[in-house]
This record gives C-alpha cells, structure tokens and sequence, in this order.
C-alpha cells in the first residue's frame, strides 16, 4: 500500500519520532510505499520547555520525510489536507500524543479522508495529557472523530479513546521494543564513557524529568538508609522540563549530596546504551502513565525494572518476572531496591526479561495500524 505516517520524526528528538522512523522502517520493509510527512514547526519556542526539538543524531536511512505541517497555522493544515487528498494514500497513520495536536492533526485528516479512498488510523501514545489543562477534552474530541480506527498500546489509553469514540474500530498492541539504540554496552565500558566510579552500582532514572514522572518519590525513596550498605548511587539521565531547582532542594533536604549523579541533558541515541549499560535497575516512578517508552528500551538492554502501578506499566512489567510493581509510594520503592540488591535477582529477572520481550514486536504493530482502518 502506499502509506502516508503524520507526525513527530526526524529531525524531531524524542520517544514518538524514534517510534514513528522505526514504525516506518518496518512497513517498508513488509514492502509498503512510505513517506513521513512532518513539522515544519512542531512547538511554538516559548511553549516548549526544552533546549531544543531537534535531533542531533543522523538521519535514518532508506526513509523519505518532508516537513509540511505547522501545528498553529489553520492555512497549513488545509493546505496539507488537500495535499494529502489530492495524493490519495490508502493509509494515513496519524500519531497522536496530546490534545494541542488535535486542530492541526484533525483537520489534516478530515480533509484527507474526503477523497473517499484515503483510511485513516489514529495511532494513540497519550488520549488525555498527564498535566491537564482547560479545553483538552473538547480538542481531543475533535480528533478522536476525524479517523477510522485506533491503534492503542495499554488498556489505560483504550479505555480514554472509548470516552471519545465508541464506534470506531480499536485495536490493541503491546508499545514494541525501542531497538533504535544499538547492541548493549559492557558495564564498564558505560561506566568510563559517563565517567562513572566503577566502586559503586547504579540505579537509573531516565528521561525527560517532568512532575508526573515521580523523581522526588525516587529521591525519598534513595535516601532510605538501608540502601547505603550495597555502595549504591542513583544515576539520573534526562533534561529537565519542570522545577529543576526543587529536585535540587530535595537533594539538599534529604541528604543525597554525592549520591546521586545527574546527567541533566537529553540524551542522544548514541549515548543511551551506556546509560542503561552502567545500571543494574531501572525505576520508573510514574505518579501517572499509559505505556511506557523507557520500560521498551529496558528490555530490549534486558535490564530488570521497579514500575508503579499506574496507567499501563503493570501490564508491561509483570511482577517478580521482569522486575518489581509497586505503588507510587517512596517506602515501597525502598523495600523493592533493598529486596533486589539484597536478594541479588539480577539473573532471574534477566532470565524473565528474555522471554517477556518477545512479545513487543514492530511487525505487530505494523499489522495493528493497518487493521485498525481494514479490518478485513
């Protein structure tokens, strides 16, 4: 078929543009015809909280991506929907992540979709943002009534698009593995690239540090006491988006100083290896979530993970099998990193993490987003 992918992809940084270059690798090479059609202008400067939107990294190959869309200009989304109504795809697979999408990515694919042979699949990350804010319903809405079919990822987000949409056709699949980053680096080869001190072990928090991401639970949860017998340190690997000076302060209050070693800047691809290849655990200490990015690129490293049981994350991470959930509670973290290092599980974890990950595959979800506008 011919397939058209809207949304976040190279030169965008971050977790949709990798999912959508990978997504788009697969469907060619299930020998579909693909283009990504991208931002032109993805966010406003003063609305993104970051240092920049774009990647570092080089481009993928074998991909075609040509930036049209500008997320705040009505005149762009109706050039773009005709464009894409004139082309007439047989799929246009529409990612979509937050309600400040919802206009630009609507209209697009209502337009779209009037040539009367275009499908369109919503491919759903996130229905309802995790920091809410007035008016999220109404847009979402307004998406969630110009596609198809559904693709979504955790029982969380399909319960959310059912709120929106319950006619249409919603298919399940699991977020697949993030394979983008290369094989798995040794241990030590991690430790001297980040310039580490191999005396210690590493506990990982990684990725973009915002509120609903729970690092102060972590951070409360580290300075129990009985983790200072296993020479531990946390190590944090993301650029903040919120309140850096109040993570700062904890640090303070709770007396972590020389604990904790923070990588406070995104994290290229290329160096997101040595990350998880420096940690004996991954912890993600969500205060809310759907699915989870960071849980696919631990497994795909086979490292053993501590998740809350929030959103989708339970489903991903079964309990005592691939790593440990928890509620978002600082004690509980506690008692699961003590039990880990205590009980050494690193290998029975590594054993379950095996055999878990082969069910997160893209040509899983290649099938799904197809399906979700043919059933058939």
């Amino acid at each position: 078929m011919k397939i058209t992918v809207l949304g976040p992809s190279y030169p965008y940084r971050g977790g949709i543009a990798l999912f959508n270059d990978r997504l788009t690798e697969e469907l060619i090479a299930a020998g579909h015809e693909v283009e990504e059609w991208t931002f032109r202008l993805q966010y406003p400067r003063f609305l993104f909280p970051g240092k920049t939107q774009f990647s570092e990294d080089p481009a993928p190959e074998g991909i075609v991506t040509m930036r049209k869309m500008n997320s705040v200009n009505p005149f762009n989304w109706i050039k773009v929907g005709r464009e894409l109504k004139k082309t007439k795809p047989d799929l246009v697979i529409v990612a979509f992540w937050m309600p400040f999408m919802a206009p630009c990515l609507g209209t697009v694919a209502r337009i779209a979709r009037h040539n009367g042979h275009t499908r369109i699949t919503g491919l759903v990350h996130n229905m309802l943002p995790h920091e809410h804010h007035p008016g999220d319903r109404l847009l979402v809405r307004y998406f969630a009534n110009s596609v198809d079919g559904f693709t979504v990822m955790s029982d969380s987000v399909l319960h959310d698009v059912e709120m929106f949409n319950r006619t249409a056709l919603k298919v399940f699949c699991r977020h697949p593995l993030y394979d983008n980053f290369g094989k798995p680096a040794d241990r030590l080869e991690s430790i001297s690239f980040l310039g580490l001190d191999p005396k210690f072990r590493y506990v990982l928090f990684f990725g973009l540090i915002r509120d609903y991401k729970g690092l102060d639970l972590l951070m409360k949860a580290f300075a129990d006491k009985r983790l200072r017998r296993f020479n531990v340190k946390l190590l944090v690997a993301g650029e903040f988006y919120s309140n850096e000076s109040g993570y700062r302060e904890l640090e303070k209050e709770l007396g972590l100083e020389g604990l904790i070693e923070w990588k406070s800047e995104f994290v290229p691809n290329s160096e997101v290896r040595f990350c998880f290849g420096a940690a004996d655990i991954i912890v993600q200490p969500y205060k809310s979530a759907t699915q989870s990015g960071v849980a696919q690129i631990a497994y795909h490293f086979e490292k053993p993970m501590i998740v809350t049981n929030v959103g989708g994350l339970a489903e991903i991470v079964p309990d005592g099998v691939s790593g440990y959930v928890v509620e978002p509670d600082a004690n509980q973290i506690a008692d699961r990193l003590t039990k880990f290092f205590e009980e050494g599980k690193t290998d029975l974890f590594t054993e379950g993490l095996r055999r878990e990950k082969r069910k997160y595959s893209w040509s899983n979800m290649a099938r799904s987003v197809i399906k979700a506008s043919w059933p058939d």
